[in-house]
């Protein structure tokens, strides 16, 4: 299938890894040109660099003038932008709702909703001009939200809800705007080696990151696939919204978790 992505210009946030590194991936594959904001740069997206039209730039999305300078250096380096992936996010489990304070709140919502308000605010004029699209990475637990990770939820469903908004908007501009809300994915912040939740869960039980991830978590989820989502799997689903295909879809989103959540 051919996706329109040839030569377009694409911004995507958090694109060190997880997700964000796979759709960068994808739409580098698929011809488009791709400049990445994150906090660092890592070696698998400095290898992408290396082999495709692929732009890192270091920046801190959290910050207030962060995504807007992202945007600026996509329209300066390539004089268009077709597609923005907001993708960068933040968690961090916690006990209890009274354990969260202000300032964790602060950072959760500055980095995982707020990026993506000043993102596409910095973005929309030119999408305008171009006939782009917007692709947000909600979650979820916007629809289910999780005690845990209660802030975390509440920026997700917070995301999902501008994402109706700007659709309603933008649609008559001849811009899109869609979530794709992803249950758990095979990614660092499940697996990475000190703060990953599959990795505390594991050290609680006595039992091994993989086998959390393979057998407990679909489990004890009730996931009707039986296994957890990839990376890639997302990425997938972000190309075809973000490509011509999809080119009367916009208000909508699409839950890839495996059968979890089980009300419609």
């Amino acid at each position: 299938m051919e996706l329109e992505l040839t030569d377009k210009v694409a911004v995507v946030t958090g694109a060190s890894k997880g997700i964000g590194l796979a759709v960068t991936r994808a739409l580098a594959e698929h011809g488009a040109r791709v400049v990445t904001g994150s906090r660092t740069v890592t070696d698998d997206l400095a290898r992408l660099a290396d082999k495709y039209d692929v732009t890192p730039h270091q920046v801190d999305l959290a910050a207030r003038r962060g995504a807007a300078e992202l945007i600026q250096r996509a329209a300066d380096t390539y004089g268009a932008l077709d597609v923005l992936v907001n993708n960068v996010a933040t968690s961090s489990p916690a006990p209890s709702f009274t354990e969260v304070d202000d300032d964790t709140w602060q950072r959760i919502f500055d980095s995982t909703f707020f990026s993506a308000v000043r993102a596409s605010r910095a973005a929309v004029p030119h999408l305008l001009a171009s006939g782009g699209t917007i692709v947000n990475i909600s979650s979820g637990n916007a629809r289910v939200p999780a005690p845990m990770i209660v802030h975390y939820s509440a920026a997700k469903a917070a995301l999902s809800n501008l994402t109706k908004s700007l659709s309603e908007e933008l649609a008559p501009h001849g811009v899109r705007v869609n979530t794709v809300s992803p249950g758990p994915v095979r990614t660092p912040l499940w697996t990475a080696p000190d703060d990953g939740f599959a990795t505390m869960m594991a050290a609680g039980s006595g039992t091994t990151v993989e086998d959390i991830m393979d057998r407990v978590l679909p489990e004890t989820m009730r996931i009707a696939t039986g296994r957890i989502s990839e990376p890639e799997e997302v990425a997938d689903l972000v190309l075809f919204l973000a490509s011509g295909r999809a080119a009367n879809i916009t208000g909508s989103d699409f839950v890839i978790d495996g059968g979890l959540i089980k009300s419609v």
